[in-house]
């Protein structure tokens, strides 16, 4: 059995090289491949595996490990804070699709129990296929992934109860009062025993254990933990994937959850692509080439119902459309514990041989094809909100006007504009405050909104993707605008109609990726600052003030650092520059504010003494002291201590003459 076992990993991962390597090559997503290579090896393809099953069980480990990280990213808390979503909107969505479905298939003939259990079973979607491709985009803290965690979380703890439920469907008998109150009290002490232990207990026990400082036992203890409160969840009758998400849940609280997450995800993508290999071994292409009049429109269907249904369900949870749209998409195939689920209505009576294989068949295409659908997703919501759907649709009707329209602060006009308040965001809007500019906020998340309105912020409730949003932030006589969040695909729409609207406007856009930077510029933005460049930049800096290298002259390598390293970024994108962008950037000339230190060896000194143009090679365009602003100040100004002095010049220049202006002796 070992040797049969071994046999069947070492064919499964020679054939998946090969076809993954393909598929890269081909530009195919690396799901459809492993897909593909489960029919080829599977009893359907070419039979090269034996036994099915011991397959079956190393997918489920896959399906374990991955559930078990997505805990580990995501944090009790964090789940709190979308509780509402998750009760709501997974009932929601869950309903409508049985619902729906029952209906169909009643009127296609079929008896009341089978109609209600496949519904069942098209209401589950892929947890493992969406939360893959989310964190591969770095979408998991965005609106639409929140909100299509939030369902699938609740999709995968209702297997249970549908599981207890399918065997009353097939007619039967079973003690439901007394399975209920069992189920509801053992999953009461499990929601406790997770708290005790995320609060007090595991914190603890991985600190005794990190301090052995013993890599093998730290990994050991977290596949152990991970492993140990899975079997328990299945002990009680939840799932085991029900379980691992919970057991990621509780490491989430403690500082050791990096470490957990960066030791356990090189096992995880290697079960988790088993289990999609075993997925695809499910498939017999003899019924899709007997029956593909049946399979394909029915695919097609299944994918079309489920986008619309999970939508509107969206939508009512007052959501903007294209965050619906996103979602629906997103949840528009059929899931993996519906194959478990669809075992149980066999031996229940509830799926005929044939109704079966067509489920099957349908299931593992729809599949698929959400590489492809999740692709498109982003096109498909820009072309939703070109239709003429009410305003109060596509902004999200939850919030009411008055939310939108807050009263705005007044004198708005060369003024800043936030979009997005998270960390990047607040620390904008503090030195805003601070150097005394004019500024508006536009935030999706309600709670954020009206708890900084209380404080006096200004902001409001909207999502900055939509024109009617920017209209209301000024954006046609805003001077900036700063994009600031984590959704990468509405980033770029917001930058596009945020030069659409006002091509004078400087746009300067956060992103994660230097990838990004180059799509960005093309859609308009003015500035694009990358977090892995800008990580790179404090590291270094750090790394030379503890080899004490002068702090100046760090400044001034950061600076040239920079100049060079995003010009090389800029100039994959061919620019005009207007008349009215001088202001801000003429080739490589910048226009720096540095404020006079007390100490600074100019105080006292002209202008025509301090010797900037001939020396530094930078020019005095003005200089602010106090409220009063001197434009094109003439030689013989008199510079004193606080004075902001507005310079003209290269990067390099202005870093330089940034010293005289903070030091002694120059």
């Amino acid at each position: 059995m070992p040797t049969s076992l071994l046999t069947n990993i070492v064919i499964i991962l020679i054939l998946a090289i090969g076809v993954l390597y393909l598929s890269n090559r081909s530009r195919i997503p690396s799901i459809v491949g492993l897909l593909v290579t489960g029919v080829l090896v599977g009893p359907h393809g070419l039979h090269l595996i034996q036994s099915i099953q011991q397959v079956e069980t190393l997918a489920e480990i896959g399906v374990v490990l991955l559930l078990f990280t997505i805990g580990l990213e995501f944090s009790l808390r964090s789940l709190l804070k979308i509780r509402h979503t998750i009760l709501v909107g997974g009932t929601l969505q869950m309903l409508f699709t049985v619902l729906a479905v029952w209906g169909i298939s009643r009127l296609a003939g079929l008896p009341q129990g089978e109609s209600i259990f496949i519904g069942f079973l098209i209401s589950l979607s892929s947890t493992a296929i969406v939360l893959r491709y989310l964190q591969e985009r770095s979408e998991v803290d965005t609106p639409h992934g929140r909100t299509t965690l939030s369902i699938l979380i609740f999709q995968d703890i209702m297997v249970v109860p549908l599981i207890l439920i399918t065997p009353l469907l097939g007619g039967a008998a079973l003690k439901i009062n007394q399975s209920f109150f069992l189920l509801l009290a053992q999953g009461i002490g499990l929601v406790v025993l997770v708290i005790v232990a995320a609060e007090w207990v595991i914190p603890w026990v991985f600190f005794q254990i990190a301090r052995t400082r013993s890599r093998e036992l730290f990994l050991l203890s977290v596949i152990t933990l991970c492993l140990a409160v899975a079997w328990l969840t299945a002990q009680i009758g939840l799932s085991l994937a029900l379980g691992a998400f919970l057991a990621g849940l509780i490491i989430s609280e403690s500082e050791f959850n990096h470490e957990a997450l960066s030791n356990i995800v090189p096992f995880r993508d290697v079960f988790t692509s088993i289990f999609f290999i075993s997925i695809g071994m499910l498939l017999d292409l003899g019924v899709l080439f007997r029956d593909p009049i049946m399979i394909i429109p029915g695919t097609i269907g299944v994918i079309v119902l489920k986008s619309i249904l999970a939508g509107l369900t969206v939508t009512f949870l007052g959501f903007p459309l294209r965050t619906a749209v996103l979602v629906g998409l997103a949840l528009s195939q059929v899931g993996e514990f519906s194959f478990v689920l669809s075992k149980i209505g066999l031996d229940s009576g509830l799926l005929p041989g044939n109704t079966y294989q067509l489920f099957l068949s349908i299931s593992v295409l729809s599949m698929a094809a959400t590489p492809f659908i999740l692709k498109f997703a982003p096109r498909g919501s820009n072309l939703a909100l070109r239709l003429p759907f009410p305003s109060r649709i596509k902004l999200g009707w939850k919030y009411s006007q008055a939310d939108l329209l807050s009263p705005r602060q007044p004198a708005l006009g060369s003024h800043l504009i936030i979009a997005g308040f998270g960390v990047n965001g607040r620390n904008v809007s503090r030195a805003a405050k601070m150097a005394g500019i004019p500024y508006i906020i536009i935030e999706m998340n309600p709670e954020t909104v009206r708890n900084k309105q209380a404080e006096g912020e200004p902001i409001f409730f909207g999502d900055s993707a939509h024109e009617a949003v920017l209209d209301h932030a000024g954006v046609k006589t805003a001077k900036v605008m700063v994009v600031a969040i984590s959704d990468p695909i509405a980033t770029r729409r917001i930058t596009a109609l945020a030069h659409k609207l006002n091509p004078r406007l400087y746009v300067i856009v956060r992103t994660r990726f230097v990838r990004e930077i180059k799509p960005l510029l093309d859609l308009g933005a003015n500035e694009v600052i990358p977090e892995e460049f800008e990580t790179s930049v404090e590291i270094f800096s750090r790394v030379l003030s503890k080899y004490l290298i002068p702090r100046n002259e760090i400044e001034k390598f950061i600076t040239e650092v920079r100049s060079d390293g995003y010009e090389m970024f800029r100039s994959l994108a061919v620019k005009t520059t207007e008349t009215a962008d001088l202001g801000f950037h003429l080739d490589n000339l910048e226009i720096s504010a540095i404020r006079v230190s007390d100490q600074s060896s100019v105080i006292g000194k002209s202008l025509a003494e301090t010797g900037f143009r001939e020396k530094y090679r930078v020019t005095v365009l003005a200089i602010r002291r106090g409220t009063n602003l001197q434009p094109n100040p003439e030689a013989g100004t008199i510079i004193e201590a606080h004075d902001l002095v507005i310079v003209l010049g290269l990067p390099k220049d202005i870093s330089r003459v940034a010293s005289v202006f903070h030091h002694i002796g120059n």
